[in-house]
């Protein structure tokens, strides 16, 4: 790997932005002193660390773009990588959910992706991550999402419960029209499907501690996911939950704040003014302080977008808002050699063209130091 050198940027260090050069060497960041190598020239763009997204499932339109149309997971993690590296994203955790559901988010089709993920993962100019969103009811599938999480580098497990709302209810009818859909059910298939999986309800909660402890033993990073009370964030935490996934109110939000814990929002919530579905508004969680980390959700444009916006809007500059993309969700991930451009970390850069007519654009992508995007 040839040694490179960034110039005539203005590169973001802990304290803000410096117009230094930044030298890259065997994939790693080597100084700001001189120059080395290939010269890169920035031409003034911003040189920032690459953005690390813990929380994504965008890529599973490139899988299924309609309903019942189906394309193979080698295709949709290529068309995908071009779309993260494009966004600036270096890291991506494909969120994978393990459910009780047939189809799209069955473990079945988990398992395909995830031997796709690691088919093609030298080939992938992204570097690309699994995140396991098991469904709590999804009990029979507990010791294949062990499997799992013991193969996969570096994964992550969250714990979420999308059932009880629907058995109980409190679904919206258009949603679960949505949810049987996916799975290739009539409306009525899928609620006597529901409704054998809710009589299981009692062995839930014994589950979730099981696959929590078996889980830190294989060496998964654990998340709670729509924790809808403070109780609920204490009892995930005492399983070794370390970050709480879309909290659902502010008081889950700032126990877990209290006790240095990473809140994780979407930045399409920032990007779009608030919440498609009325949940927390990530933007008044930020200023409030409860909100240290922005994931992708569904739109992989949206960190670098509201990374900008935070800062172009009196929510404090770029120093205080790109971490919520790119060092806070890499703590997150126990991926200490990322997200910051400091020597010894990772060459993990973009070049951003803030001056854009309509939004901030990534012009350069390297991840470790080699260079996967170009726009030029």
């Amino acid at each position: 790997m040839s040694d490179i050198s960034i110039v005539n940027g203005r590169v973001l260090l802990q304290d803000g932005l410096a117009e230094v050069p930044v030298r890259i060497s065997d994939g790693v960041v080597a100084g700001f002193d001189d120059t080395a190598g290939d010269v890169v020239d920035a031409g003034g763009a911003i040189v920032l660390p690459g953005i690390v997204d813990i929380h994504g499932d965008a890529f599973e339109r490139n899988l299924m773009p309609r309903p019942k149309v189906h394309f193979p997971p080698d295709i949709g993690l290529h068309e995908t990588d071009r779309q993260l590296v494009s966004n600036g994203i270096t890291t991506a955790y494909h969120g994978l959910t393990v459910s009780w559901e047939p189809g799209l988010r069955s473990f079945d089709h988990t398992r395909e992706m995830c031997e796709a993920i690691t088919r093609n993962r030298h080939k992938l100019a992204c570097d690309t991550l699994v995140h396991l969103r098991w469904e709590t009811f999804a009990l029979d599938e507990a010791e294949g999402v062990l499997q799992i999480l013991e193969e996969q580098p570096n994964a992550i497990l969250a714990f979420n419960d999308h059932t009880t709302k629907s058995a109980l209810g409190r679904e919206k009818p258009h949603k679960f029209a949505q949810m049987a859909e996916r799975c290739g059910k009539s409306q009525e298939e899928f609620r006597t499907l529901l409704e054998g999986v809710w009589s299981r309800r009692d062995d839930v909660e014994p589950m979730i501690a099981r696959l929590a402890r078996r889980g830190r033993d294989a060496g998964a990073i654990l998340l709670a996911h729509d924790e809808a009370s403070v109780e609920q964030r204490q009892w995930f935490r005492n399983l070794g939950a370390v970050a709480s996934e879309f909290p659902l109110t502010r008081e889950t939000a700032a126990d877990a704040r209290a006790n240095d814990e990473h809140v994780v929002l979407g930045a399409p919530n920032v990007v779009r003014g608030g919440s498609h579905n009325g949940a927390l508004d990530a933007t008044g969680a930020i200023s409030e302080g409860l909100c240290s980390v922005l994931a992708t959700d569904y739109y992989y444009p949206a960190p670098l977008l509201a990374a900008f916006m935070l800062a172009r809007n009196g929510n404090g500059d770029l120093a205080g808002t790109w971490p919520l993309v790119s060092n806070n969700p890499a703590e997150v991930a126990g991926l200490s050699d990322r997200g910051t451009i400091a020597p010894g970390k990772r060459a993990d850069i973009i070049l951003v063209d803030e001056n854009n007519a309509h939004h901030p654009t990534v012009t350069t992508t390297f991840v470790a130091g080699r260079k996967v995007y170009d726009r030029s």
